[in-house]
């Protein structure tokens, strides 16, 4: 399964100055009309058919001379489109002794440290699912029928905010876990919100349901759900060596689990004959080795499925969450994978809930009942004991992923659907607070979160646990274009410059339309450097169109170089400047993101916007 990272944008050829200036720059009134008229189209694509009555254009701006034509420009940028650490977002949700979320929480109820020193939250803001629907940016047209109004309205209001992708451990899973696994599973779906979009994995690879709000796709996929060893299984080696005794004896040099599976390999190999102790001892060793490759190659083969997942969920453009449903996993030596798992979500902004799939359980002396071991009678006991361990050891994976990136462990219950649908299902009310590292070093280091009460309740709190600082990059370029694609996808907004967002369309055909993405700078909001009698600055405008799943449909970046002469600046801080961006798409419902960052503060802005195009 392979996701790029990076689709491909569309391009196109930077216009002369003088038709930059009267299609792209429009005054600031343009921007008030209640429905903006189509733009105009060459001949060969007279047939589009507005979707507002006409108008006519509105006036533009002209230059007054010739050198007020190298005040202003724009060319279109080829596109490729992190989090700045300028100001730390983090997200929290507040739980009481009973597992309900508590509302009613002010700034001053909370302390953020970072690496143990005390930080000051500036920003605060309550979310809940209602305060997140998205705007809607185009404005409705005169005389539109409620009827359709009110079908715009729903359709911009389900448009995606969180993407869950719940990844599934078949590999691990043993035959009764699956199943109940499976009838829990199908439970969870009416506690997902209109705005939730949900892909269904496996660690295993046999199913992928990329996210979707349809159910019955859902639901499709979970019949899917069964055991899927890797390593095999319904077969005894001898002697029967499990992946917990392997590791005891080939990392850890256990001497006694060693002698154990000698003696069982004396029994079942050499009829228990003493003369044959050391070949027993040589055989229990080579199976051991055995037995330690392959439950790494199927360890190995799970860490690389959730990659797979975590990269495809790091470009979804909203909040991200991973569910993992499995019974665990022992870990061996392959701690660095795991961290490496959770360095990875953590600097996507993703969440991993994990969930037991077992349940509620009390360890099995016997193993698995569908496939009884072999034990002798002088080896039962020490291989019980290794059972009740493994089986113990198995949720350290699991605590961990959910610990490491500020999510949640279920365990130990058998209600594994309110499981799911905790896990799954966004909270009533979540805090968001920020606050600006006081002297931040630009080396790239992961720095500890930890977010706590004032008033010392024992509440339970969920939020990220830590966040990574920038690391220095030579060319400013490279690290501007990092800033702008991260932002790009996330639905986080960003106010540090003045900016406004509203779109336009009008429809070619029935199969057919196109889309324009009007950004509204004021001017006064921006960081000048004066030089040689000019106000020098550059915009980047990077503009990311998504589809009502969330995935990437279409974008472009384009540069406006500013060498403004004070009279231009005087004008234009008066009136701003709009900038249009047209993309063609087919009819639908649309996210729009929009980023903006200058060259001279390093400020940027971000919106978000919705468009509903119909059929």
């Amino acid at each position: 399964m392979s996701y790029p990272l990076q689709p491909p944008f569309t391009r196109r050829i930077a216009a002369v100055f003088l038709l930059a200036w009267s299609s792209l720059f429009l005054p600031q009134s343009s921007i008030a009309q209640a429905s903006p008229p189509p733009p105009q189209e060459s001949p060969a694509k007279s047939d589009a058919t507005p979707q507002a009555p006409a108008q006519p254009p509105p006036p533009t701006a002209t230059p007054s001379d010739a050198s007020s034509a190298a005040e202003l420009s724009t060319r279109d940028n080829p596109a490729t489109f992190k989090v700045r650490v300028n100001l730390v977002l983090v997200r929290v949700v507040v739980r009481d002794g009973q597992g309900n979320v508590v509302t009613g929480l002010k700034k001053e109820d909370f302390q953020i440290s970072d690496n143990r020193k005390p930080q000051i939250v500036s920003t605060f803001s309550v979310e809940t699912p209602e305060s997140r629907k998205l705007p809607a940016s185009t404005p409705a047209p005169a005389g539109e029928p409620e009827s359709e109004a009110a079908a715009t309205a729903a359709a911009v209001a389900a448009l995606p905010q969180r993407f869950v992708a719940v990844v599934f451990d078949d590999t691990n899973m043993l035959l009764q876990d699956a199943t109940s696994v499976r009838d829990a599973a199908t439970r969870l779906f009416a506690a997902l919100a209109p705005t939730d979009r949900v892909g269904m994995f496996s660690t295993s690879g046999q199913f992928t349901q990329d996210f979707t709000q349809d159910r019955e796709s859902l639901k499709n996929v979970l019949l899917r759900l069964v055991p899927r060893p890797v390593a095999g299984g319904g077969f005894h080696e001898c002697p029967d060596i499990s992946y917990y005794q392997a590791d005891l004896i080939e990392n850890k040099h256990d001497p006694q689990a060693l002698a154990v599976a000698g003696e069982e390999a004396l029994v079942c190999a050499f009829n228990s004959d003493p003369r044959m102790t050391q070949a027993a001892q040589q055989l229990a060793q080579s199976v051991s080795q055995r037995v330690l490759s392959s439950g790494d190659a199927q360890t190995e083969y799970v860490y690389r499925h959730m990659e797979d997942v975590l990269r495809r969920l790091a470009v979804m453009p909203g909040q991200r969450i991973l569910v993992l449903v499995s019974p665990g996993f022992i870990v061996t030596t392959l701690m660095l994978e795991s961290t490496d798992l959770v360095d990875r979500a953590n600097r996507s902004n993703i969440v991993i809930n994990t969930i037991d799939a077992r349940g509620l359980y009390t360890p099995d002396l016997a193993g698995d009942i569908s496939d009884p071991p072999q034990d002798s009678l002088r080896t039962v006991g020490y291989k019980s004991t290794y059972r009740v361990a493994a089986q113990m050891a198995q949720e350290d994976i699991l605590a961990q992923l959910a610990d490491g990136t500020g999510g949640t462990f279920f365990h130990n219950r058998n209600d594994i659907d309110a499981g799911l649908r905790r896990a799954v299902a966004a909270p009533a009310v979540s805090y968001l607070l920020g606050f600006s590292p006081q002297n931040l070093k630009i080396d790239g280091r992961y720095h500890t979160l930890k977010v706590t009460m004032t008033n010392k309740e024992k509440y339970a709190i969920q939020a990220r646990h830590g966040y990574f600082a920038p690391r220095t990059i030579a060319d400013p370029a490279e690290a501007a274009k990092q800033e702008i694609q991260e932002a790009l996808f996330s639905q986080d907004e960003i106010h540090d410059l003045p900016v406004e967002l509203q779109t336009q369309f009008f429809k070619k055909d029935e199969v057919q339309a196109r889309l324009a993405v009007l950004t509204h700078v004021d001017v006064k909001g921006i960081r000048f450097r004066k030089a040689a009698g000019r106000n020098l600055d550059n915009l980047t405008v990077a503009t990311a169109i998504f589809d009502e799943n969330g995935n990437f449909v279409t974008g472009g970046e384009k540069i406006v170089e500013m060498r403004l002469l004070d009279k231009t600046f005087d004008r234009l801080s008066r009136s701003g400047f709009t900038l249009k961006s047209s993309f063609d798409v087919k009819p639908g419902t649309y996210l729009v993101r929009l980023v903006v960052r200058d060259a001279e503060g390093s400020q940027m802005a971000a919106r978000n916007g919705a468009v509903s195009i119909p059929f």
